[in-house]
């Protein structure tokens, strides 16, 4: 399991009357998708947990659900050009948080050529995909992460020909980090859009629009490169020197393949 993780909080205005509780923090979970070369892929989410701090006279802090968990299947190819999913959001005691937990049960599915293919889910439907969070929440503020699926990277095709799913998740969190937008033209296919820098890599697909948005980029300057599909015979572009900032959204606007 592969996981970057990025931290920070949005500050709540002391006359927000829809701010969280005196001593609770406001929590936020989304997930959103990278691509993956399926028709569906299908994640079953049950719960999302997390873990504080723990007590005193307790070595080890027990795991909580939290509520408001936006239960169900999700199929993770529709969380495209822009597109999240709203997980949880709920109000916590503020301190430290250690972990989050996402918790998947059995019912998860890979569609390849029209064919359902149910995956595997070991580690995650036993216990749950643990993320570390390590920071201190504040009292009256807004924390919102984001769950980036690594479509490709999650995806195990075992030696019998079955899938494994070993989810492969890069956690960010909105405050700090910004966003690349814009849309691709024609837009009667889809197109994969890659941010990358010397150290992070960020895609995902164009929707039916043509319109992209990459969330939870870390400041830093990219290369954006948009790739049509194959059978379209339109030649990739590139764009330089994209320059992020945080919290700061960049609109590429209209980008014209040849």
């Amino acid at each position: 399991m592969a996981t970057l993780i990025a931290f920070g909080f949005t500050s709540c205005n002391d006359d927000d009357t829809n701010g969280p509780e005196e001593g609770y923090a406001q929590l936020t979970v989304r997930m959103t998708d990278a691509p993956g070369d399926y028709d569906h892929v299908w994640v079953d989410v049950q719960d999302v947990m997390i873990k504080t701090e723990a007590a005193v006279g307790q070595e080890e802090a027990e795991w909580e659900s939290l509520s408001n968990v936006e239960t169900g299947r999700y199929d993770l190819l529709q969380l495209t050009g822009g597109v999240s999913q709203l997980l949880v959001d709920a109000e916590i005691p503020a301190g430290y948080l250690d972990q989050i937990r996402l918790v998947l049960g059995p019912d998860n599915v890979v569609v390849i050529d029209g064919e359902e293919n149910p995956m595997a889910t070991p580690s995650a439907q036993q216990s749950g995909l643990k993320l570390n969070v390590q920071q201190e929440l504040e009292a009256g503020e807004q924390y919102e992460y984001l769950l980036d699926f690594d479509v490709d990277g999650s995806i195990v095709k075992t030696g019998n020909g079955g899938y494994i799913l070993k989810p492969v998740i890069r956690m960010s969190a909105m405050a700090n980090t910004g966003s690349i937008m814009g849309k691709v033209h024609p837009t009667n296919f889809q197109s994969l859009v890659k941010a990358q820098s010397a150290s992070h890599i960020i895609s995902a697909y164009t929707d039916e629009s043509g319109n992209f948005v990459l969330h939870g980029v870390p400041a830093g300057t990219y290369q954006v490169t948009i790739t049509p599909d194959a059978e379209t015979g339109l030649e990739a572009k590139d764009k330089d020197n994209v320059k992020v900032g945080e919290g700061g959204a960049v609109d590429l606007e209209t980008i014209y393949l040849e």
